[in-house]
């Protein structure tokens, strides 16, 4: 019967619904494959079974799973892109914006994270989170004062949003605004006194009102939190050689050269990871400078 279907050419639906059938299965494999393979970290594989599903159909969860793929992967672009896809087809949806604009923000493309942010802003115009994005680029573009403005918004829409005043903190000390700093340093050893980096704020701003004692005590406490810091080493290096403390200064210098060489490297532009056996002589080079560990 099936083959005086096909000779009289009566079977064309039929086997069109199979294949159409035999399609969705396969789309259905392919996005559970790849789910479970970004699930289990298996990233590049992951990105292979999305691939192959959108081909057969274009499905917006799928998209979503691609971007979070290539993320993961470090392909920012591509992250980018299938975000873009997801944004055309649902414009309101503030989530997307958002994270395109942070996806920007790890591009270094701050033009386009102050547009997404403002998307963003275009749907939800109380969101924190978009305010503490558009802060972000703006201080990005070396725009401190717009950046603080979006910083005290952020704060006075939702106070429990400690990334503003972390942010807002780093950015009044580079501005020199001690007072300001201080006063969000105060407020985050109030709510996360542990956090490793509200401590190193901390420590930074201590460290620039010439408390040293009091900044020594803070980089301690960073380094407790987080012995692999090699920034807080280098830095707490530095208020130990301002204190006279040269021996302890130059085991910081050592244990930050180990930890990030390459970072170290900019100390003075003589460290290398090959010129370790010669540390001590490197550390007094770099302490005659006024700024050794470039704080």
């Amino acid at each position: 019967m099936g083959f005086l279907k096909s000779l009289l050419g009566l079977g064309g639906d039929d086997d069109a619904a199979k294949n159409d059938d035999n399609k969705s299965k396969e789309f259905d494999v392919l996005k559970y494959d790849g789910v479970r393979a970004l699930r289990m970290g298996q990233n590049e594989y992951a990105v292979k079974c999305f691939e192959h599903a959108l081909q057969i159909h274009d499905d917006l969860e799928t998209c979503d799973y691609l971007s979070q793929a290539y993320l993961r992967l470090g392909d920012l672009e591509n992250s980018y892109q299938y975000l873009g896809r997801l944004a055309e087809a649902q414009p309101d949806n503030e989530q997307i914006w958002l994270r395109m604009a942070n996806v920007a923000y790890m591009r270094e493309d701050y033009d386009a994270q102050q547009q997404m942010s403002n998307k963003a802003l275009e749907v939800n115009p109380e969101s924190a989170e978009a305010h503490y994005l558009l802060a972000q680029s703006y201080v990005g573009q070396g725009n401190p004062i717009l950046a603080i403005a979006m910083l005290t918004k952020a704060i006075a829409i939702n106070e429990a949003f400690l990334s503003a005043n972390l942010l807002r903190g780093e950015t009044l000390l580079k501005m020199d605004d001690l007072a300001g700093a201080e006063a969000d340093v105060k407020l985050l050893m109030e709510k996360v006194p542990e956090n490793e980096d509200a401590l190193l704020l901390a420590a930074r701003v201590a460290k620039a009102k010439d408390d040293l004692d009091g900044a020594l005590a803070y980089y301690d406490r960073v380094i407790d939190a987080n012995p692999f810091s090699a920034a807080a080493m280098k830095e707490r290096g530095a208020v130990k050689y301002a204190k006279g403390d040269k021996e302890g200064a130059e085991a910081d210098a050592r244990a930050a050269l180990e930890l990030e060489p390459e970072q170290v490297a900019d100390v003075n532009g003589d460290y290398t990871a090959r010129g370790t056996e010669d540390i001590q002589r490197k550390v007094e080079e770099a302490y005659r400078n006024s700024n050794p560990f470039g704080v």
